[in-house]
């Protein structure tokens, strides 16, 4: 049971005993004690930012996309199904918010990635002169 909901539940014999205690005065007693609900740790890492490979530099830092396929973002998530996992990469038009290319594989290898690129690409009908910038993440997959 969290803290938040003893609390409400302590309330009447506060009252009656004239204990007064406060709900953080309440995390604090319990947190001494070792008596927290402990967070639950995320068990799947899917990103290491700290690679010794090259990092490009940040061509969109405080850019705003005025229009569709000026920035294209990718990412990758995770779905797990029952025991085994789904690797989603995911590349969506920052204006309008579209996903524009995606793939999902049962592993998370760059070739998804850029079939997910290729996809976006094939869809793409770019109308006079444009500049398309395609931004990612600088982390490296873990496998």
């Amino acid at each position: 049971m969290g803290t938040r909901k003893l609390y409400e539940m302590l309330q009447s014999f506060m009252i009656d005993n004239q204990i007064k205690m406060g709900r953080d005065a309440l995390f604090d007693l319990l947190a001494v004690h070792g008596l927290l609900v402990r967070k639950k740790r995320r068990t799947t890492i899917t990103t290491n930012s700290k690679h010794w490979f090259r990092r490009y530099p940040n061509l969109v830092r405080g850019f705003t996309p005025c229009g569709i396929n000026q920035l294209w973002v990718s990412d990758i998530t995770y779905w797990k199904a029952k025991q085994q996992f789904f690797y989603i990469s995911f590349i969506t038009d920052a204006y309008s918010r579209k996903i524009v290319g995606y793939s999902v594989a049962e592993n998370m290898e760059s070739v998804h990635c850029i079939q997910a690129l290729k996809i976006a690409l094939c869809g793409l009908r770019p109308q006079g002169h444009f500049k398309l910038t395609h931004h990612s993440d600088r982390g490296l997959t873990v496998l």
